[in-house]
């Protein structure tokens, strides 16, 4: 992609560097593990240290006490909205740019009814607003607070699945702004409503049709970088369906050695997948994304 003269997004929160408590998490959260040392020797031994550390951190001004904010220092390149990113960094440089032209599409396609959201790049862990994030669980975004969450430890992830190249990670991030227009739009608090009265299939019918729909809006993103901005170089549209591809519920159930469980699925097929992107792509209209009428 030529992706490194496009404008930037300043909508990325960069939590990367930071523990735990520094990203988010509550000191209640770490409390509640004190009843359960208390009971053996071994957690006393475990609190007395851990008493000693944090004081230690306290008078020394060290990174270690929950819920303080340090001053800047070199674990501090926490790049709230409207500051940059490292300038050597480049794959959070990527994923800034990335995020810019999903901005500008989608400003675009809703007539400049868009809350822009927020991108928090992490690693391992962090607080959000739907609970406790992990890297382990892939890129996700949060319906509660609007935030697009993503380790770039997946970009390895991707390259394990077969789906290497620039154009793939950027199809993921597309995928998770996906979901916010969703959010924006309303569809996703009308699918959580029936799921909740639904049965386990059921609703996981319903999640497979909100993924496929982020897919194709995707793949409407795919559209206008293309198209409009004439950003895509030779290559990066395989470099998406492959992604698409790698991530269906049926190929990673395969992987996994399990056998494959159409009911179990909340993603859909690594088929559906790429054609619901491909239909994005082709048309760059999101109301060809109604994934609803098409699967009921």
């Amino acid at each position: 992609m030529r992706w490194r003269n496009t404008r930037q997004s300043s909508n990325v929160d960069d939590r990367r560097g930071q523990g735990p408590a520094q990203s988010g998490l509550p000191a209640a959260a770490l409390l509640r593990f004190i009843p359960f040392l208390l009971k053996t020797k071994v957690g006393k031994l475990i609190l007395v240290v851990g008493g000693l550390y944090l004081a230690f951190q306290y008078f020394t001004g060290g990174p270690g006490m929950v819920g303080v904010q340090q001053g800047s220092g070199p674990l501090q390149q926490q790049t709230s909205s409207g500051s940059k990113l490292p300038a050597r960094d480049e794959d959070a440089q990527f994923v800034a740019a990335i995020l810019g032209t999903t901005e500008t599409v989608w400003r675009q396609l809703l007539n400049d009814q868009y809350p822009e959201p927020q991108l928090v790049l992490y690693e391992n862990m962090t607080q959000t607003g739907c609970g406790m994030g992990q890297a382990q669980s892939g890129p996700f975004y949060c319906p509660a607070d609007s935030k697009v969450y993503l380790d770039l430890s997946f970009m390895d992830e991707l390259k394990k699945l077969g789906a290497p190249g620039d154009f793939a990670f950027a199809y993921v991030i597309a995928h998770e702004v996906g979901h916010h227009v969703q959010n924006v739009l309303g569809t996703h608090k009308q699918v959580a409503q029936q799921q909740q009265q639904a049965s386990e299939t059921e609703a996981n019918r319903l999640s497979v049709m909100i993924e496929l729909q982020a897919d194709c809006y995707a793949g409407v993103w795919g559209y206008y970088v293309h198209h409009d901005m004439q950003l895509l170089e030779p290559g990066d549209i395989e470099e998406g369906l492959q992604a698409a591809s790698s991530v269906g519920d049926d190929r990673l159930q395969e992987m996994a050695g399990r056998a494959v469980q159409p009911d179990a699925f909340t993603h859909g097929t690594s088929a559906q997948r790429v054609s619901w992107f491909k239909k994005g792509f082709a048309s760059g209209n999101p109301k060809d994304c109604d994934t609803f009428q098409s699967l009921e």
